[in-house]
This record gives structure tokens, C-alpha cells and sequence, in this order.
């Protein structure tokens, strides 16, 4: 009898399984054919017990062949930014194995957030290129490194530019979502890649890069979603959706039936509108130059649509005509000082809250102190105040339990190639959101 493992022991019961089958006879008496069908029957048993015992090694095996690239450099494509104010350029990049507390990420999808347009167009550091641009993917592990227990090969994840150690201060707090690992603001990117091009290290922008069909991050910037969510459509809670709510719900803290206004009418200030509707407003102001945006903001909650180019006087004295005196709630997600200035001035004295979320690092903003002195509160929002690992599945959650919205922020659909055609439609204003499909599922 064979000592090799039950992959053998299987296939040894089976091959006895059928010699005994092939004895039984009229020849034989009632007592040796009572025998010889026990004997079958508990051979055949056996053989299917351990045949079912080896399922997982053989589901197991299947799986490791697929991921045949475990602990090798990997070389695929990816859309690079050489330089700032340049078209990306498809080129193909090698991206090393994960080391220690790292996984390596096959991106599926991926949306297009306009941070990725302000390191390239606006911020512009010298330092923050070469890169991979992209920060709101959705993807699946293919390898983990050493020290790596949360994750394994085959799991769906979204890739966090948000890290959540749970070991620091911050995230020991909950007054905060931020972590002390996080990458550097000047140059949006970790010192540290495990990307090169053509003999040169191409930096991880915002520490992810879902601009590429592979990435390598820290376990601590990933987070584990429901294995049926699809990820062409969940990527944009790597970002855009969850900075917008949350800004909203968390950070804000909208009161049921207040008066709220939201200025831009992007994915991320769409999303702020949703996350007032959720938390109870019953007066929600979309504010944005173009009309064209009405009729979506409608679809998130909006009840009202204020567009500044239609008055003669500022907007915050039009929302303040509007509401007897400012809103309870502003949320800025443009990322203009002019705008944040006007958001906060649209805010009823004594508790108004108005609430920075549009990205930008450029000029200083600035009000009259009287503004804050009247009771008025001025405060950021970065992520949503998502703590990320924990939140982005909770998100996915909502989403998978229709308690939140996703696809109706998707007005195109793009290959990875035509990632220039998106930028140029979201700098015209035409799309909400465009999810690039990055690598086949």
C-alpha cells in the first residue's frame, strides 16, 4: 500500500474498488458475495472521503499554478508620467516581488480622481516624477510577502493612499483618520518603489499606482472587501466616494433636517451631496458654473442648484438670501481658495460648519476673523475621515446592500490605453467619473 500522501491513498482504494468489483459473481455463495459488496462498499467510501479530502490541495494547486509569478519580478503595463504637464505613456515596467508586510495587487479597475490631474498639471513637484499616477482602484492579490497573515492570493482589495497601521498615536485616536506612515505631501509619493522603467525607479504615487497592472503596497494601505463585489465599480470607494460622504457624515456631522450647500459638483462633491441626504438634510444646495450638473446632483439628493455665473452678487450673499441667514453646512470639494473663502462666508453665524475637502497645497486661503469670531467653524477633511482599512469595506457594504450609490457616479467606461482621452474629459468637464479597465479579472 502506497505512504505518499492521500493524493496516492485515492487512487489506491479506487484501483481496489474495481479489482473487487470484478470478483463478485453468481459463482460466489451469499456469504462471500455479502462480503465481498461490504468490502466494496467501504472501499469505495474510502476512496470518496479521500478524494474530497484532497479537493483543497488540488483547488490549492490550480490556484498556485495561475499565480506562477510569486516571487519573480513581474513586467506589465503601465500608464508613466515622465514629466509634469506631459501626456502619460504607455510603457511597460517592472515591478518587483513584494518584501517584508508588503502584497503585490493585480489592478482590475481603476477611476480617474482629479488629484491625479493636480500632481500633473497643478502641483507639478519636480521631485514627484517620474511616476504611476492613479489612487482609486480596486484589484486582487497575487503573491504576499514574508510577515503577511491578513491577505492571500485571490483576495479582492482596494488599495488605500490612506495607510491604517493601528499602532500610532493617530490611529490609536479617534478623533483622526490619519497615520504617521503616510507618504509625502510635496511629492505625493513614498521614497521607497518597487517599480523601474527603462533602468530608472518610477515613483508610487500616493503610495498605490493603480495605473499599472501590478503594484506592490504595505499590508497596513490595503483593504479586504467582500469577495462579490465588482470591482469595476467599488474601485471609486478608493476614493472620490468615500472622501465626499464621509466629509459629509463624519467629518461635518450633518444634522438631520439642516440646510446644507455643496460647492462642485464633481464625483467627490456629488458624493458630499449623497452623504447629507444620508445623514437627514432636508435643504441641499448644489452650487456649480455648470448647469449641465444640475440634473445629476438631483439623482444624489440635491434640492436646489445655485450657479454663481447666473448672479451679480457674491454667492454667499445669494445662499444667505436663500436660507434666512447662511446654511448650517458647506462642504468645498473644488479645491480653490476663492471657494473656500465663499463656502465658509455662506455659513450662518453662531454654528455654521463649513468644511474643506477639494485637494490643493498651492496658495494660502484666508477670511476675516470676525467670520470665526461670530461662531462660525472652518475645519478639513481628508479621505471622508475614513479610518481606511476599517471604513472602505464598510462602504463596500453599503454599497452591496444598495444603502449607497456607486454606478451613477460612472459616466464612461475606458481601456487602459485611452487613460489621455479621460484626463482630457475630465479637464473639459464632460464625465463624472471614467473607471479604466487596467487588467482582466
Amino acid at each position: 500500500m502506497p505512504s505518499s500522501g492521500p493524493a496516492h491513498l485515492d487512487v489506491f482504494f479506487l484501483q481496489q474498488y474495481l479489482n473487487l468489483k470484478s470478483k463478485v459473481s453468481p459463482a460466489h455463495s451469499s456469504v462471500e458475495q455479502r462480503f465481498l459488496s461490504l468490502s466494496l462498499s467501504l472501499t469505495l467510501s474510502l476512496s470518496l472521503s479521500l478524494s474530497l479530502s484532497t479537493l483543497p490541495l488540488l483547488s490549492a494547486f490550480s490556484f498556485a499554478a495561475k499565480m506562477a509569478t510569486a516571487g519573480k519580478v513581474i513586467k506589465c503595463k503601465a500608464a508613466v508620467a515622465w514629466e509634469p504637464n506631459k501626456p502619460l505613456v504607455i510603457e511597460e515596467i517592472e515591478v518587483a516581488p513584494p518584501q517584508t508586510n508588503e502584497v503585490r495587487i493585480k489592478i482590475v479597475a481603476s477611476g480617474l480622481c482629479h488629484t491625479d490631474l493636480y500632481h500633473l498639471f497643478e502641483g507639478m513637484h519636480k521631485d514627484g516624477f517620474p511616476a504611476v499616477l492613479g489612487h482609486e482602484g480596486a484589484g486582487i492579490v497575487e503573491s504576499v510577502g514574508p510577515g503577511v497573515i491578513e491577505f492571500q492570493p485571490g483576495d479582492k482589495v482596494i488599495p488605500l493612499f490612506i495607510p491604517q497601521c493601528g499602532e500610532c498615536r493617530f490611529c490609536k485616536s479617534p478623533k483622526t483618520n490619519q497615520c504617521v506612515n503616510a507618504w509625502d505631501v510635496g511629492v505625493m509619493s513614498d521614497p521607497e518603489s518597487r517599480f523601474t522603467c527603462k533602468g530608472k525607479k518610477v515613483l508610487q504615487f500616493m503610495g498605490t499606482s493603480t495605473f499599472s497592472e501590478y503594484t506592490v503596497m504595505n499590508q497596513m494601505a490595503v483593504a479586504k472587501i467582500d469577495p462579490t463585489a465588482p470591482l469595476d465599480k467599488v474601485c471609486l470607494l478608493g476614493c472620490g466616494i468615500c472622501t465626499g460622504y464621509g466629509a459629509a457624515v463624519n467629518t461635518a456631522k450633518v444634522e438631520p433636517g439642516s440646510t446644507c450647500a455643496v460647492f462642485g459638483m464633481g464625483a467627490v462633491g456629488l458624493a458630499a451631496v449623497m452623504g447629507c441626504k444620508a445623514a437627514g438634510a432636508k435643504r441641499i444646495i448644489a452650487v456649480d458654473i455648470n448647469p449641465d450638473k444640475f440634473e445629476k446632483a438631483k439623482v444624489f439628493g440635491a434640492t436646489d442648484f445655485v450657479n454663481p455665473k447666473d448672479h451679480s452678487k457674491p454667492v454667499s450673499k445669494v445662499l444667505s438670501e436663500m436660507t434666512d441667514g447662511g446654511v448650517d453646512f458647506s462642504l468645498e470639494c473644488v479645491g480653490n481658495v476663492g471657494v473656500m473663502r465663499s463656502a465658509l462666508e455662506s455659513c450662518v453665524r453662531g454654528w455654521g460648519v463649513s468644511v474643506l475637502v477639494g485637494w490643493t497645497d498651492l496658495d494660502d486661503f484666508a477670511a476675516r476673523p470676525i467670520q470665526l469670531i461670530a461662531g462660525r467653524t472652518w475645519k478639513g477633511s481628508l479621505f471622508g475621515g475614513f479610518k481606511s482599512k476599517d471604513g472602505v469595506p464598510q462602504m463596500v457594504k453599503k454599497y452591496l446592500d444598495k444603502k449607497i450609490l456607486v454606478d451613477e457616479f460612472i459616466t464612461h467606461n475606458m481601456a487602459l490605453d485611452q487613460v489621455n482621452d479621460a484626463i482630457e474629459l475630465m479637464k473639459q468637464g464632460k464625465c463624472i467619473r471614467t473607471v479604466l479597465s487596467i487588467s482582466p479579472q
